[in-house]
């Protein structure tokens, strides 16, 4: 099915397109029901303290539905990324048969890599993209304030990544290429040669880990000042119901968790960028 064609992201898409399409329609109807948990919650708890119920039935409701579409879903999933990834794997090797079989061992997980970031990445992207959306727009309703404090977030964010994605990209050809060495060298039964290779690739891991927390730690920093500033600014200058404040604050937290997915997914796409390279390679 993939014989003749580049193995990227962009191929898998269009020859399995029908199939990967009603997945993402799950994940989009998952998390449409996932984004009005806080609205409801809220509803639910200014009805409650008025004896009303309704609101409380109307909660029960939203979880019932995303419970089920959730376990469909996953089902559904499982069956489909696993089919893609034999036949990915299987045209892998067929392309890979004038290399040494520690690359192909390496590339066969690298390819498996791709499916993946299908399967993982690309709906937890569509969930925080969603969520995003959602986020704002309730907060620009609640204040247009609560909102450009949001925006001021995520623009951080994407700069923060920007500065940092060259490395990323580097540090990840780097593993990738050590990782190819890794049969080649295990069949030397060299202890010399093999500590060598486990401490080279501990470096290039430290190195990874250390860019990540520098990054990671920049993103809080600029999250944790948006959820403050949104917790006192509805705090003080809305007149509001205690429903309300928590809304504002669990969609202003639903914003941060959403936010934090995009340097994940864009750490995945530099290191995928280089996956698909290297595997397309045929010597």
């Amino acid at each position: 099915m993939l014989a003749g064609e580049p193995l990227t992201i962009a191929t898998l898409l269009r020859k399995f397109l029908r199939r990967i399409s009603l997945t993402w329609v799950l994940t989009l109807c998952e998390t449409a029901l996932m984004v009005l948990i806080p609205l409801f919650i809220g509803l639910a708890i200014d009805g409650l303290l008025n004896q009303e119920f309704n609101a409380l039935y109307q909660l029960g409701l939203v979880f019932a539905g995303l419970i089920a579409v959730s376990v469909v879903r996953r089902i559904y999933d499982t069956r489909v990324y696993g089919t893609i990834r034999v036949e990915l794997g299987k045209e892998l090797i067929a392309i890979s048969d004038r290399v040494s079989i520690s690359r192909q061992n390496a590339r066969l997980d690298m390819g498996r890599e791709l499916v993946d970031f299908l399967e993982e990445e690309v709906p937890a992207l569509m969930n925080s993209a969603v969520q995003l959306v959602v986020s704002l727009i309730i907060l620009f309703l609640f204040h247009p304030m609560l909102a450009y404090a949001a925006l001021g977030s995520a623009a951080v964010i994407v700069g923060t990544y920007s500065m940092f994605h060259g490395r990323f990209y580097r540090l990840n050809a780097d593993h990738n290429h050590q990782t190819e060495k890794q049969v080649h060298i295990l069949e030397t039964k060299s202890p010399g040669e093999i500590l060598g290779h486990l401490r080279k690739l501990r470096g290039i891991e430290i190195k990874l880990s250390d860019t990540e927390a520098y990054v990671y730690g920049a993103i809080f920093t600029a999250m944790t000042g948006f959820l403050i500033f949104n917790l006192w600014f509805a705090a003080t200058n809305l007149a509001t119901t205690a429903g309300t404040i928590f809304a504002i604050i669990s969609y202003s937290w639903e914003f941060v968790e959403s936010a934090l997915v995009l340097p994940a997914t864009l750490q995945g796409w530099s290191r995928l960028s280089e996956i698909m390279v290297r595997i397309n390679k045929t010597e």
